[in-house]
């Protein structure tokens, strides 16, 4: 058993977390945080864990922080990099949902985020939490970033490919669809329902800040530069990611469904489905699984497309970094993890 924080316990994704560890045997969630609601009872906000959490919110400067074996950070980004090196110099170890420490550059995350990095000397020990490609240095990280939900499900959708060096890695394109969850849980006009129901758009075209964090995944795995074209689109469901990768075959003997069968049979939290198989959203809702398709001999096309699907607040946030965390206990990976898809 082991005590665990969540900083920032009032997002889409933090809930998530309560809801996952509350069922989780070798978990005793001991501090929730929040700066908006410090002091209600997490069940007055949140009525679907009344019987599940008792605790109150605090700040999110809690000494209890300390106190923990390990502290998920489920805040907005620029908010963990200034509180992690105290909590690890404590001695607990942390997982961060937000991207403060996805990339290894200083000035790329400057870049893409906006401020200058408060704690850069972290970026290069930090583990990327994508367990089907770093696992081993999972098990002994201190601090884990834990992946993006857009960069999971296609980095999965591409990682057998890049691996195996059987596409042009100059021309990839990943053509991705999310929940309005993704965005988060705060007041935004572009989130109200009036504005996303009955409506699909594409948005960030000229550049997502998940793309950095994809591109250095797929390089890592590739072993050398790989070029990416990535749009995200906004659809108007809940929870969900359809991602559509397409890829130019450089070796035309390659078995692609034998390729991605045999890459992911021993992990347990991706599906490759049957060669030609249609992933849909609501078969892995509430899950951490990620369901992929492969589809070859595409009419007028030499083109190879893959299809991947999260949930992105399971697989895509919360159960990844519970994913992680297991790891770095040594429980089983799948430990709390192994529920099935809600449906309808």
């Amino acid at each position: 058993m082991i005590s665990v924080g969540i900083v920032g316990a009032t997002g889409y994704t933090g809930l998530e977390l309560i809801r996952l560890l509350s069922l989780h045997p070798e978990v005793d969630l001991t501090v929730v945080t929040s700066n908006s609601e410090t002091g209600k009872p997490v069940a007055d906000v949140f009525p679907n864990l009344r019987s599940h959490c008792s605790l109150k919110f605090a700040p999110h400067e809690a000494p209890e922080l300390a106190q923990c074996q390990l502290v998920f950070f489920a805040t907005p980004h620029a908010t963990a990099m200034r509180q992690v090196p105290g909590l690890l110099k404590s001695g607990c170890k942390v997982i961060d949902l937000s991207a403060d420490f996805r990339l290894k550059d200083a000035q790329s995350w400057q870049q893409w985020y906006g401020v200058e990095h408060a704690a850069p000397a972290l970026l290069e020990t930090a583990v990327y939490g994508l367990p089907e490609l770093n696992r081993e240095t999972i098990k002994t990280a201190s601090l884990i970033a834990n992946p993006g939900c857009y960069p999971t499900a296609i980095s999965l959708a591409l990682l057998p490919l890049v691996q195996n060096g059987s596409i042009n890695l100059a021309d990839i394109i990943a053509d991705a669809k999310s929940g309005v969850s993704g965005a988060g849980r705060k007041a935004a006009i572009a989130g109200l329902h009036a504005e996303v129901a009955e409506s699909f758009k594409a948005y960030s075209v000229s550049g997502h800040r998940h793309l950095p964090e994809i591109v250095q995944t797929l390089t890592q795995a590739a072993g050398q530069n790989v070029a990416l074209t990535f749009i995200p689109h906004l659809v108007p469901m809940n929870r969900g990611i359809l991602a559509t990768v397409y890829a130019h075959p450089s070796d035309s003997g390659t078995n692609w469904q034998q390729l991605f069968e045999t890459y992911y049979q021993q992990e347990p939290f991706v599906e490759v489905l049957p060669a030609g198989a249609h992933p849909a959203t609501r078969d892995v809702r509430g899950t951490n699984q990620c369901q992929i398709a492969v589809h070859t001999g595409i009419a007028d096309s030499q083109r190879l497309v893959v299809l991947a699907t999260i949930d992105n607040l399971v697989k895509g946030a919360a159960g990844q970094a519970i994913q992680n965390m297991n790891l770095m206990f040594d429980f089983d990976e799948t430990l709390g993890l192994t529920v099935p898809g809600l449906a309808p």
